[in-house]
């Protein structure tokens, strides 16, 4: 239970800090004419205090005041016109110990000022300063004092600049924070809207083009049927499988029990899906293969499988090769098949770039800092895609 004593100190503290609350809700215009009025009245009080309220007292008062009001915009000439009326005051042994006005400035400047500014002021401010003791010959103890209370208003301007300038370090801080998490987020979308794209356009391309050949092989080749239905089948449920993988993360419970993405181990299950649709394809490679890392080998499985896809659905091949070649530091992978096109469209509309897939493509080669070709076969026969990616 508090005592007395430290009731009323919590007491005092609440109330202050209501009071400093409402303060920082004051329009600084508001708060800036409170002070000026109050140095204005403080000068005015100690000049009639003392005895020498002259005729002329209020209105210096104001001149050496008034310019407060805008202190926040004209730190620099705020603070000459306060420090020349100050000296003029303190000339003519009229201003009391305390400078009010010119400390409000000073602080201001220091808080707001550039360097060289501040490095001016404070020259002429050691300048007023010693005019505002000598001239009135007053005594040599009071230039400490004052001395000491000039750099207790820089000292606290200087440190309101200094978190000034850290709010604004953080607050850029947290907005490139935010930025770089949009970005991120855009691309994870981006390449989640890939991965669903490939996954489902090569899919279902085979499952379509199995399934309309379905009912000829039911009545002509029971058994080829019976291939045909399997291979539907499986391509399903692989193409359900990579979805879940895909669709993972956007799940935060379960991601880390995330299977990864299909490599270049997954090339032969492809192309064999491909044989399965009907279509001969094959898949060779030259050169020793190399460790990579897994986003570039599933970017190599992406192409292909894109490739793939175009043929079966736009080519109207019989036949499609791909070739992985290593050399060096580098994969080159190539698809090429015997197609012609449908017979009242231009080859492979997406090999003219029209086509999401080969943007698609374009963009995760990219990503991975590679190249990407695409167009007609050696000959002017079928059509070709290759793509190159580094991967030390």
């Amino acid at each position: 239970m508090a005592t007395p004593d430290t009731g009323h100190v919590a007491r005092l503290n609440e109330y202050g800090e209501r009071l400093a609350a409402w303060a920082r809700g004051l329009p600084p215009v508001a708060v800036d004419a409170v002070i000026a009025a109050a140095c204005a009245l403080y000068v005015i009080f100690n000049a009639g205090v003392a005895d020498k309220l002259y005729w002329w007292v209020p209105l210096a008062a104001s001149v050496n005041a008034l310019p407060l009001l805008w202190r926040r915009q004209y730190p620099f000439a705020v603070t000459a016109v306060t420090g020349l009326s100050t000296t003029v005051l303190a000339s003519a042994d009229v201003l009391a110990d305390v400078p009010a006005s010119q400390l409000v400035a000073t602080y201001t400047l220091a808080a707001l000022s550039p360097p060289l500014k501040r490095l001016i002021a404070v020259v002429a401010t050691i300048a007023g300063i010693t005019v505002s003791i000598v001239i009135p010959d007053d005594e040599a103890l009071n230039l400490g004092m004052i001395g000491i209370m000039f750099v207790v208003a820089y000292a606290l301007g200087t440190a309101a600049r200094a978190r000034r300038d850290r709010i604004a370090m953080l607050e850029e801080r947290a907005l490139r924070l935010t930025q770089e998490q949009e970005t991120a987020a855009t691309r994870e979308r981006e390449r989640i809207a890939r991965e669903m794209h490939d996954i489902l356009a090569h899919s279902m391309g085979l499952v379509v083009v199995q399934a309309e050949a379905g009912p000829v092989a039911v009545r002509h080749d029971p058994d080829r049927a019976e291939q045909m239905f399997d291979a539907i089948s499986g391509t399903a449920r692989d193409a359900l499988a990579q979805l879940r993988r895909v669709l993972g993360v956007l799940r935060t419970a379960d991601g880390d029990d995330r299977a990864p993405q299909p490599g270049l181990d997954a090339l032969p299950g492809l192309v064999q899906r491909v044989n399965d649709a009907g279509l001969a394809a094959t898949l060779t490679e030259d050169g020793a293969p190399r460790p990579v890392p897994a986003d570039v080998a599933t970017t190599a499985y992406r192409i292909v499988q894109e490739s793939l896809t175009n043929t079966v659905k736009h080519a109207a091949a019989g036949r499609v090769d791909v070739r992985l070649s290593w050399t060096g530091d580098h994969l080159r992978i190539e698809v090429a098949d015997d197609g012609s096109g449908p017979p009242s469209a231009p080859h492979t509309p997406s090999g003219h770039g029209s086509g999401h897939g080969l943007i698609g493509m374009r963009e995760r080669v990219a990503a991975a800092g590679g190249t990407l070709d695409t167009g007609p076969g050696a000959g002017g026969v079928g059509f070709r895609v290759t793509a190159s990616l580094r991967f030390d």
